[in-house]
């Protein structure tokens, strides 16, 4: 489940401020259109959702949380725990979604201004992401591409994209593609897509994605690379301290010290 300050945080570089000039631009560019499928589920789930989340918002905290996330995006004010038992009482007595459902709620909830949505939308997902098919992969790139940071990108990309690759190997062809996107959050998604894989881990694709994006100087691309190496360390200590040993002077300290925090 998503915290505003969660075990996956990657402070780093302010968002853009569109309001005010001469601030650095991340050049995300907009989604692709995606049609959202009807889902009667979905219009009970969000009618329910817009409805609880609201009522329980605190202006003063989102202030204090917007100001945590960089200005990100705006917030309700809604602290971790309230929010989760507040998505419980959405969730009460709802079946379990299909591919549909699960595409439309997430849409959904992320064309929503606050935060608190797209987090409930990141939850839902990684809940049922067993039960969505490799082409819900275009679904998952969409929300990756939607008011970008690390506090959903990260889970999207260990629990869902992560997840779809997990019971479709072939959908690393498109990490393979994903890893050269100029949208660094999507190359971000791809180094960390094998987060959760331990033993199952492709480490000839992660050591190469790693090396093909060595030498971005983007704070986020680097960390992710360290990130990545760290946690396969868990599972292949050796191979991770060759790798480094090997390519120290293709990695950015940053890049090498994450990968051998725990060596």
């Amino acid at each position: 489940m998503i915290a505003v300050m969660c075990a996956m945080s990657d402070p780093g570089r302010r968002p853009p401020d569109p309001g005010r000039p001469g601030q650095p631009s991340y050049d995300v560019p907009e989604p692709r259109p995606y049609a959202v499928p009807d889902s009667e589920l979905a219009d009970t789930v969000l009618g329910r959702l817009t409805t609880v989340y609201p009522a329980a918002g605190n202006p003063f905290r989102a202030q204090e949380m917007v100001a945590y996330m960089k200005g990100v995006a705006p917030f309700l004010g809604i602290r971790t725990p309230e929010r989760r038992a507040l998505a419980r009482t959405v969730l009460d007595g709802i079946p379990r979604p299909g591919e549909d459902d699960c595409a439309a709620v997430a849409l959904r909830c992320f064309a929503l201004p606050e935060r608190e949505y797209h987090y409930f939308a990141v939850d839902y997902l990684r809940r049922h992401v067993k039960r969505c098919s490799s082409g819900f992969l275009p679904v998952a790139r969409r929300l990756v591409t939607t008011v970008s940071w690390w506090d959903t990108v990260d889970h999207l990309a260990a629990h869902v994209v992560g997840g779809l690759v997990a019971a479709d190997p072939a959908l690393g062809a498109e990490m393979d593609r994903w890893i050269d996107d100029e949208d660094l959050w999507i190359a971000r998604t791809a180094l960390l897509h094998q987060l959760r894989f331990k033993e199952d881990t492709d480490a000839e694709r992660l050591f190469a994605y790693c090396l093909r994006r060595a030498a971005d100087t983007d704070f986020f691309l680097r960390k992710a690379i360290g990130w990545s190496l760290r946690e396969y360390a868990k599972t292949a200590p050796g191979e991770v301290r060759a790798f480094v040993a090997d390519n120290r002077s293709l990695l950015s300290p940053l890049s090498v010290r994450e990968a051998l925090k725990h060596l």
